[in-house]
């Protein structure tokens, strides 16, 4: 079911759906509460699901000319004040896991649990940085061709033989993502700080799924950051990209409820 909360008198657009311990499911760049589709129909058999339109993605506007990840986390506790619930588990994948990390920053007696999919506590380096940049420029220039290459980047390489309907479906969120909202993000992106940190100083469980084949964060630096983890758990998917969660379904689905169940 969609609902709407104020942020900054705003509407922010979530679904919501299931009923009991609540997970909250926030999107990466370029997608929508809709990418979680699969992920959160599962779910929602056992938990309260929430999936949330972070800011210029989805149905949720723009805030200005650069989205930070800690405007979204500010969003999100907006989304979850609406809705009276007081303690959850953060999902995010890529994006939405630095804002999930700005989240724990900010908000950390909220949560029971933070899984990081595909995303990383380090901030950009200097080559990220100015990669973010160039991006800002080719989507001024041409949306369509960034959001079509992105998507297809956010794929493992040879799984783009045979993944049709799931790329399809992402490049559609994406494409329906505004060119304002896109550059907000790559701002927001660009200029975060590391929450390396909170890794190691928080109680509540932690869990990362990592890529091999991700073409985005390297593996190898993404289990070297999982060492930090105070109390952690760690899903390796061999044949994945950096979208695990449609690549590897079946996998990430019965690894993510395992985590849920140590978290509550």
């Amino acid at each position: 079911m969609l609902k709407t909360a104020l942020y900054k008198k705003e509407k922010i657009t979530f679904s919501d759906q299931g009923k009991g311990r609540v997970v909250v499911l926030l999107h990466g760049f370029l997608g929508s509460y809709e990418i979680w589709k699969g992920l959160a129909q599962d779910l929602s058999k056992s938990y309260r699901v929430v999936a949330i339109d972070l800011p210029g993605h989805g149905a949720s506007p723009c805030f200005g000319y650069a989205h930070s990840m800690e405007l979204m986390a500010k969003c999100v506790k907006a989304v979850m004040d609406s809705l009276r619930v007081k303690k959850y588990v953060i999902v995010g994948h890529s994006m939405g896991g630095y804002v999930g990390l700005a989240f724990a920053d900010i908000f950390p007696d909220n949560l029971k649990g933070l899984c990081l999919f595909h995303s990383t506590a380090y901030p950009d380096n200097e080559e990220k940085k100015k990669d973010r940049l160039r991006a800002i420029q080719l989507v001024r220039s041409n949306k369509t061709v960034y959001t079509k290459s992105s998507i297809r980047n956010l794929f493992a390489t040879k799984n783009l033989k045979y993944l049709h309907e799931e790329i399809s479906f992402a490049t559609k969120i994406a494409k329906e993502t505004s060119q304002r909202g896109i550059i907000a993000a790559l701002h927001g992106m660009r200029d975060r700080p590391g929450r390396d940190l909170i890794l190691g100083l928080v109680e509540y469980p932690i869990m990362m799924v990592i890529g091999e084949l991700d073409n985005v964060l390297p593996y190898d630096q993404l289990l070297e950051q999982s060492e930090l983890i105070k109390n952690k758990t760690v899903l390796y998917l061999e044949h994945d990209g950096h979208f695990g969660f449609l690549e590897s379904p079946k996998q990430s689905h019965k690894e993510l409820r395992k985590f849920l169940r140590k978290c509550f």
